[in-house]
């Protein structure tokens, strides 16, 4: 038999197991670290004191979740251990695996030592605990692409076709595709996302699934074609964490607090977080001019718009990873009228977002950009989306390029 118990301890989740890890009691266990880590925690304790007996199945609980750890900057420590619990992982050689100890002092210096540089910075907003890091660098620029005022009567053609470099436009959301002639990539137009230049879009079609293209060092010559949309380039002047301790964060919120730590009035957004229910829309046909609604009404109407927009009546791929980019304006209507089309009515900010597969994150700071190079390259990508400002996190990381028009 087993029972556990989640405790705040240490200023970590530890979990006080009593009694028999084994094969028939290892897959509740393993859920309910599964679960913890799911939820952001990233240096979890056993506390093995009242463990008489682990098998090698229960072993494996211990294998698969110090790789978890170890995968996104976390560990999975040790204490109190049985002599008898000792004795299996030593006769296994795991006991070169996990770091143990056998006092709450040891434990507690060992957990100090992973805590963040005091040099970080630290801000609470409304509930929302930030640290961050500030970077001396210039304001990076916006690029506005195209037109978005042909989208509701679906009047594009071919003549509206921007091309960009993705040199050019390291960042960047619209309606866009990857393609040479006009005719043979005009249905797969959709909703796009350029992060740090590499491609993903979500055909406008019935039955779309994810295309990418990765973008190799150094490589100049991908050009990505929009309808409309916007890009960004430039440097993070914030790289920062985020977490609710006690509830969900909505998006909302959460760009409401970059404005409380950035003075800029234009912010360029890249967030990578596991999501917490995810509200996201897409287009389900393309808006060129064959397309266009026989009514004579926009896409957006009553009548089409169950027939054009993909549009959620509840929040969906919980824990899924969410690599999100976009722009945020403090007061939009300071900002010239060409700039105050890319967000859309009463909106303060206009992201899209690329959801891979479940997955825990490393979330270390000085590790941004290679956990979001590691999500590109390891992780199943599902659709792209317009993000709206209903999805909820628990924690997660974002870079905040200032953008100047």
């Amino acid at each position: 038999m087993l029972t556990y118990t989640v405790e705040n301890d240490f200023g970590c989740k530890c979990l006080r197991i009593q009694g028999r890890i084994d094969g028939m009691t290892c897959s509740d266990l393993q859920k309910q670290i599964d679960e913890l880590i799911l939820n952001g925690e990233r240096i979890l304790i056993a506390d093995l004191h009242e463990v008489n007996y682990v098998s090698s199945a229960g072993l494996r609980v211990f294998i698969n979740t110090q790789k978890q750890l170890k995968k996104v900057g976390g560990e999975f420590l040790l204490h109190n251990v049985s002599r008898q619990t000792q004795e299996i992982f030593t006769l296994s050689g795991l006991h070169q695996v996990f770091r143990m100890f056998a006092s709450p002092e040891e434990i507690l210096a060992a957990i100090q030592g992973e805590k963040p540089a005091s040099s970080l910075l630290s801000k609470e907003i409304r509930g929302i605990s930030v640290q961050y890091v500030e970077r001396p660098v210039a304001p990076g620029k916006l690029i506005p692409v195209g037109s978005q005022r042909k989208l509701a009567l679906s009047e594009y053609s071919e003549q509206d076709i921007v091309t960009m470099k993705a040199q050019d436009i390291p960042f960047s959301t619209g309606l866009a595709t990857i393609g040479e002639n006009f005719d043979d990539y005009k249905q797969f137009l959709g909703e796009s996302v350029t992060i740090n230049k590499n491609f993903y879009f979500y055909p406008a079609v019935r039955r779309p699934a994810v295309d990418f293209m990765l973008c190799p060092q150094g490589d100049s010559s991908l050009e990505y074609k929009f309808l409309h949309g916007f890009g960004f380039n430039g440097s993070y002047k914030y790289v920062l964490t985020f977490e609710h301790p006690n509830g969900l964060i909505q998006l909302t919120d959460l760009v409401s607090a970059f404005f409380e730590i950035s003075q800029a009035s234009m912010l360029g957004i890249v967030l990578l977080a596991e999501s917490k229910g995810l509200w996201g829309m897409h287009l389900k046909n393309v808006p060129i001019l064959e397309n266009k609604p026989s009514n004579g009404k926009e896409i957006f109407d009553s009548s089409n718009f169950a027939e054009w927009v993909n549009f959620p009546v509840e929040a969906s791929d919980y824990n899924h990873v969410l690599i999100g980019v976009g722009i945020a304006m403090r007061d939009k209507s300071v900002e010239p009228p060409a700039l105050q089309e890319l967000i859309a009515k009463d909106h303060a900010f206009h992201l899209h977002g690329a959801v891979f597969s479940k997955e825990a994150l490393n979330k270390n700071l000085d590790q941004f950009e290679q956990e979001m190079n590691r999500v590109m390259t390891d992780l199943e990508v599902y659709k792209v989306q317009h993000i709206l400002g209903q999805t909820r996190f628990q924690n997660g990381m974002a870079g905040i390029i200032e953008l100047k028009d």
